[in-house]
């Protein structure tokens, strides 16, 4: 055998150089190459497998006759949503999240209740023994959901052409090691040399191949960036690991929404599936509390009401905080200006603290309305009636502008009990205001909003 040749792979984005650098020319990190040993490409056999061979001839587009891909529905309405309406045969999907968030859990479960398919479930880093245990707890069964406890993908291919699995899992991407490369398991080369493998499966034979992949401490999934722009879809699995709920967010999509939200609930029976976020998201209280304002977001298609939390304090400390949790740091920047400016508040002074209860990611600008809300109740010490709800963008001139999907959000705040729902003066063209059994507001400008508000408290 030929003498194997040695690269240097950055560990942040796979860019690999013949020789060590300290700065990585594509991804600008600094003391990220690490030294491989990789096999010439010519020595490599050529992996095949067996089933359908999607390969074709090159053909006009207008030839091309369109069908919608098929899918195969789980029983989990939560992963149907978030990857498009269900699992697309013949895709290759990335589940990523923090170590003993639920990844493996998540995906058990789901092998577990697909009882009409043959789920093969390899698992490079529990034995057989753990995974019966785990599944013991789950209130799931099937018969059709078999074990495999290995690392390497040639023994694994083997296993699969003599077994057919309708679904493949790996959990996880990191553990796996393909003989043709050299180096260690979890390394750059082997990653996406043993994605590669997978993939050319899955496109050849239309079986779903499930991935579980690492994470980094700040975040996001470990290995190169390639990994992502070779899969079809990644997700990633988030939430507090001291708290009971977790969120399956898309990423990328390549049959779908990259928007979609997925809720779930850990218990001891496994993860329990979220079917109206919105009553988790809002805290209920004896007593109004100052700084708090419910605001209504889209994730996807699903409308969703969270909590706003503020306080507003008298700085002590020389210059002020600025301190947001689950919102843009410079859009709460942005608003405190509009609301100096604009609204006449002294917040210059102020040490302002912004939470967005339940541990969520707010990026939609309709939740502008409510936080500028919060704010200034908690700046003016009146609380919020519980039963109002916000819906709207705040522009730099102090205007309150219109949003998409408006009735959308007026029918879940309705469905949820809310009285009163303040949106745009421009939302409020075509909407019937006295057939709806909430009261709809039409505001124009934050002067409006603010008496509206706080007139009578």
């Amino acid at each position: 055998m030929a003498k194997a040749k040695t690269a240097y792979f950055c560990q942040e984005c796979g860019y690999n150089s013949p020789k060590w650098v300290g700065r990585c020319p594509a991804c600008g990190e600094w003391n990220t190459f690490v030294q491989e040993v990789i096999e010439k490409e010519d020595k490599k056999p050529t992996v095949t497998f067996k089933g359908v061979n999607l390969a074709s001839r090159p053909r006009a587009i207008a030839e091309i006759e369109y069908e919608n891909e098929p899918r195969i529905a789980t029983q989990d309405g939560e992963l149907n949503r978030v990857l498009g309406g269900g699992i697309v045969q013949g895709s290759l999907v990335l589940i990523g999240g923090e170590p003993g968030i639920g990844k493996s859990t998540l995906m058990l479960q789901i092998a577990l209740t697909l009882g009409n398919k043959k789920v093969l479930y390899v698992s490079g880093e529990e034995s057989e023994q753990q995974i019966k245990m785990r599944a013991e707890r789950m209130t799931a069964k099937s018969d059709r959901c078999y074990i495999f406890t290995e690392t390497h993908t040639q023994n694994i291919f083997r296993q699969i052409e003599d077994f057919q699995p309708e679904i493949l899992i790996v959990d996880s991407i990191q553990t796996m090691q393909s003989t043709y490369i050299e180096s260690g398991a979890g390394s750059v080369s082997q990653v996406r040399e043993c994605t590669a493998e997978f993939m050319k499966y899955a496109k050849e034979t239309g079986v779903p191949v499930f991935l579980i992949g690492h994470i980094t401490k700040d975040g996001s999934l470990a290995g190169p960036k390639v990994l992502e722009h070779m899969v079809d879809t990644v997700l990633q699995f988030e939430g507090d690991r001291h708290n009971t709920y977790r969120i399956l967010r898309t990423i990328k999509n390549r049959f779908g929404s990259t928007s979609e939200l997925g809720i779930y609930e850990m218990l001891g029976s496994g993860l329990r599936q979220v079917s109206n976020p919105s009553e988790i998201l809002i805290s209920q209280r004896d007593e109004p509390v100052s700084g708090i304002a419910i605001g209504s977001m889209m994730e996807g298609n699903r409308p969703l009401l969270v909590e706003i939390q503020s306080l507003v304090s008298v700085a002590t400390y020389g210059t002020p905080q600025r301190s947001s949790t689950g919102f843009d740091a410079k859009r709460l920047q942005m608003l405190l200006a509009v609301l100096e400016k604009r609204g006449g508040f002294r917040l210059g002074v102020q040490d302002v603290f912004l939470n967005v209860a339940g541990g969520l990611k707010v990026e939609d600008p309709a939740i502008d309305l409510a936080v500028v809300s919060s704010i200034v109740s908690s700046y003016e010490d009146k609380f919020i009636a519980p039963s109002v709800c916000f819906a709207a963008e705040v522009g730099l001139g102090g205007e309150v502008r219109a949003v998409n999907r408006i009735e959308s959000r007026i029918s879940e705040s309705e469905k949820l009990g809310f009285k009163k729902i303040y949106i745009s003066k421009y939302n409020s063209k075509g909407l019937d205001l006295k057939k709806s059994k909430i009261e709809i507001i039409p505001v124009a400008h934050l002067d409006q909003l603010f008496m509206s508000l706080f007139l009578n408290s």
